[in-house]
């Protein structure tokens, strides 16, 4: 059998990630059930990510799409938000809210980098926004930046079903946009 390597091998284990994750979901699934289905050691998993939650991640990533290298361009500050929080909401159906619960009870294991990524899409779409004319001034705080994708986070770990459409709006249209336009 020829040996797998690079990009390849990365894509070998990303699908079988998701193919134990979907089969067993996220609490039964294992390192070792993972490596084996990708037909490997689970040292070879562990050399990639450090544990199954970034695992995770990843292979949802892989096989749904990565937000920050598809940042949403309607045209419109609102339109592009709403197309970041339904990106959210639609990977949330395809994973199922267990698979959501069991990430948030490992978030302590995961880099903190994975919290910051959705703040430079944001930035992004706030960027875009104050050159079209649609706000004054991109420079917005942190705390406004981050609030749609961080009340969505919310609403995705406390719910038990998807997040409905007219959450997502109200989250746009009666906290991120006043806040965003009175700064």
């Amino acid at each position: 059998m020829e040996r797998r390597r690079g990009a390849e091998l990365e894509a070998v284990l990303l699908d079988a990630a998701w193919a134990e994750l979907m089969e067993s979901g996220y609490a039964r699934l294992t390192m070792e059930a993972v490596a084996a289905r990708a037909q490997t050691g689970k040292q070879v998993l562990y050399r990639r990510w450090r544990n199954r939650a970034e695992l995770v991640i990843a292979a949802m990533r892989h096989h749904t799409g990565s937000i920050v290298e598809n940042v949403p361009d309607t045209g419109s500050l609102r339109g592009d938000v709403l197309g970041v929080l339904q990106l959210m909401a639609d990977r949330v159906t395809r994973m199922g809210p267990d698979t959501v619960h069991g990430l948030m009870a490992e978030a302590p294991d995961l880099e903190p980098e994975m919290y910051s990524r959705m703040t430079g899409v944001m930035a992004t779409i706030v960027k875009r926004a104050a050159e079209r004319g649609e706000i004054a001034t991109a420079d917005v705080p942190a705390a406004v930046l981050t609030a749609p994708t961080n009340l969505m986070r919310h609403e995705m770990f406390f719910s038990h079903s998807a997040v409905p459409s007219s959450t997502m709006t109200a989250l746009v249209d009666d906290v991120f946009l006043p806040l965003v336009r009175g700064t």
